[in-house]
């Protein structure tokens, strides 16, 4: 586990533009997926451990939006837990504390609690935790063996973790087949491990959010190995439409610099600087500096990619300044090459060249040829376009030498020796041809052997190469199969939830995209007939979720999504926005109507309790709601973003209230000029200083006197 967590650490420091090899995928992909491997580990817990569990999941979603507090709580935490606490609370505790170390870029401290966290678990012979422990030695076994074996070992577990493991080890154990497959370039099989992923995420224990955007992350990274970048997007657009900024921004952060990866790689890279610098922002607003530092590194490198060579060193600077803070010496090396190339690009050439130097001598030390030969590439080119010659034609000859290293296979070495053993042959065959030019016959003789040789040879060569062309086809054939299967998960999944059935996030904003095309008579009745967004959130549903369980709480979420289909038209469009937030977008609705809608919604929902066997859950739902365009303010003032955004706050706003309500907006009393800055920041503000008339629909009296089966036909 121990080199695990050591690829992890040098990973992190990997410069994007030097990470196109296989190798440098494998670590990625790692990277990608390690704060799974911190987070779900949740042994058997007893009853006595719920109130300790509780707290520990308030501060872990603490440590979501600021690293470093989150850290400090879970340190004080643990110093004061109680001595009969539970071995898997200890456990529990350990995996979370060494995961967000890691993030806080406290690599020594994270290695170390990695290491407690072993030592207990071994002590305890508690049997989930050591069965991880097994499932991670395949990283020690591929460090001394190579990836073959790795695999090997994984195979041989594999009955034993599926038959009798908890989900989140079956969890882990998939994620890590699927990085040794992707390594050993055999995609078909690795993304098979990662939908079975997405399927086990659903049964997570806790976190199963966060565990499928790590997936779609890793599937994205894996159709970048593969070349399809379209693909990869793709899957970074599946996992942000279920993402969410303020929930979850480690891992929204994780997938905002992917994507930005990825439409670089598609030369999109105005689009590509964009999300960089949303990552950079996210970051900065919940105090999470590791990431700080990785969003400086991308923005330096996109800058760099578009020659402005003054704003990739200012933003090289501000990545060393920050990695510095952290003690992450690779991300002060991966900055500092960014910084060398930002000078040279500005005629600093002297001192650019140090700066790349300096940090060369670190990745050679490292033994990452790949990287070393793709940022030499980056540097020959810096000296001939400074007129720097002689420099360039070494960088060059150093490069080109290390390319042959890296790029000559095993059997083209092979080709090339007998090839060379059959030249000389020749050779001497001539030599001794024109220095016996008195013994023609047997010349003839043996120029009529060698004829033979040359025959068979080519022969058996072109035989070897119809086969090896043709288990290549085959395997080809295969695998384009299995990734059209994948590519038609793909799609289902890109459009509905798949517990509910409802449209997701992602179809909701593909609808949105056309609103700008949309016919000029529709525009001219948008201010009569607007559309209407009502954003909806399950009270208390954390309640229902440790009260009764999480398969209470899915029939739960299925049991609303039929209640809401039954109240909206056909006309509207209805969603699982994420989590246990809905939203229903009525297009071309009668202002005068929507209150009436809303009314309808809180009725349905919570007028009758939910039932499943023997219990009876009282459910309400609390709900904000607007309209686009809202009070005649053009959609260029106010979009539909904002607005959602307006709602969200409403939303809040009855949930500060007292829940079991809803609140709308119906017009502005003040010009939009000033009321829109305010309402998009703070509305409680804007309805304090008069700005807008607020709608309240309260909610059905919980005293129930029918119910609801939850296992009924829906």
């Amino acid at each position: 586990m121990k080199f695990r967590v050591q690829l992890v650490i040098q990973q992190s420091a990997l410069p994007k533009r030097v990470s196109n090899g296989v190798k440098h995928y494998f670590l990625l992909q790692i990277r990608s997926l390690v704060f799974i491997f911190f987070t779900l580990f949740a042994a058997q817990a007893f009853a006595d451990d719920k109130a300790i569990l509780a707290q520990l999941d308030v501060i872990q979603s603490l440590s979501d939006r600021d690293n470093d507090e989150g850290l400090r709580q879970l340190i004080a935490f643990n110093k004061n837990l109680p001595a009969d606490a539970s071995p898997s609370i200890r456990l529990s505790i350990l995996n979370i504390l060494s995961g967000l170390y890691f993030d806080a870029g406290k690599s020594k401290q994270g290695l170390e609690t990695v290491q407690e966290f072993e030592r207990l678990a071994r002590q305890l012979k508690d049997k989930e935790a050591l069965l991880a422990i097994e499932v991670f030695e395949a990283y020690d076994i591929f460090e001394k063996s190579g990836n073959d074996a790795a695999l090997t070992h994984l195979k041989k577990l594999r009955a034993k973790v599926l038959s009798s493991a908890s989900v989140s080890v079956q969890f882990r154990y998939r994620a890590t087949l699927a990085a040794f497959y992707s390594n050993a370039v055999d995609s078909g099989k690795a993304i098979q491990e990662y939908f079975e992923m997405l399927k086990l995420a659903e049964q997570l224990p806790r976190r199963q959010l966060q565990a499928r955007m790590g997936v779609w992350e890793a599937i994205s990274g894996l159709y970048m190995q593969l070349k399809d970048p379209v693909k990869a997007l793709a899957a970074t657009t599946e996992a942000l439409s279920i993402a969410s900024d303020s929930i979850t921004p480690k891992a929204f952060i994780e997938l905002t610099l992917q994507r930005g990866a990825v439409l670089s790689s598609l030369k999109r890279n105005e689009e590509a600087l964009k999300e960089y610098e949303n990552a950079l922002r996210v970051a900065k607003e919940q105090k999470l500096p590791y990431f700080v530092a990785q969003s400086l590194f991308s923005i330096a490198d996109q800058y760099l990619i578009k020659k402005d060579f003054k704003r990739a060193e200012e933003m090289a600077r501000a990545s060393i300044e920050q990695s510095q803070a952290l003690e992450d010496d690779w991300g002060v090396t991966q900055a500092k090459i960014n910084l060398g190339f930002a000078m040279g690009g500005q005629g600093k050439i002297k001192q650019g060249a140090e700066l790349v130097n300096e940090s060369l001598a670190k990745y050679k030390k490292a033994n990452a040829k790949s990287d070393i030969e793709l940022i030499l590439d980056e540097l020959s080119r810096m000296y001939e376009n400074a007129g720097w010659y002689k420099e360039a034609l070494a960088t060059v000859r150093e490069q080109q030498k290390l390319s042959d290293e890296i790029f000559q296979s095993d059997r083209a070495k092979t080709v090339a020796t007998l090839q060379e053993q059959f030249d000389a042959e020749n050779r001497k065959k001539q030599i001794e041809l024109l220095a016996k030019d008195n013994a023609l016959k047997d010349a003839d003789i043996r120029n009529h052997q060698l004829r033979q040789q040359v025959t068979l040879l080519a022969s058996l060569v072109a035989g070897l190469a119809g086969c090896f062309i043709y288990m290549l086809y085959r395997r080809s054939k295969r695998l384009n199969q299995e990734l059209q299967e994948v590519n038609s998960q793909l799609e289902f999944h890109a459009v509905r939830d798949p517990l509910t059935g409802l449209y997701n996030r992602r179809s909701f904003i593909a609808l949105m995209s056309t609103r700008g095309r949309i016919e000029v008579e529709r525009r001219e009745g948008a201010y009569a007939n607007p559309d209407c967004m009502i954003l909806l959130d399950i009270d208390h549903f954390k309640h229902i979720n440790d009260t009764w369980g999480h398969a209470v709480g899915d029939i739960v979420l299925k049991e609303i999504a039929t209640r809401l289909r039954n109240v909206v038209r056909d006309d509207d469009m209805l969603m699982r926005w994420g989590g246990e937030e809905f939203l229903i977008f009525s297009p071309k609705s009668n202002p005068e109507q929507i209150t009436s809608l809303v009314d309808r919604v809180l009725r349905t929902v919570g007028e009758n309790a939910f039932v499943h066997g023997d219990l009876s859950i009282p459910v309400t739902v609390t709900a904000g709601f607007i309209s686009v365009p809202f009070s005649d303010v053009p959609e260029d003032v106010c979009d539909w973003e904002r607005a959602l955004q307006i709602a969200d706050m409403a939303l809040y706003l009855g949930k500060t209230h007292g829940r079991n309500r809803a609140y709308g907006l119906a017009k502005l009393l003040v010009p939009h000029e000033d009321a829109i800055p305010t309402l998009t920041h703070d509305l409680a503000a804007g309805i304090k200083q008069n700005m807008v008339e607020v709608i309240e629909v309260l909610g059905p009296p919980q005293a129930h006197t029918h119910t609801f089966n939850l296992t009924h036909p829906s």
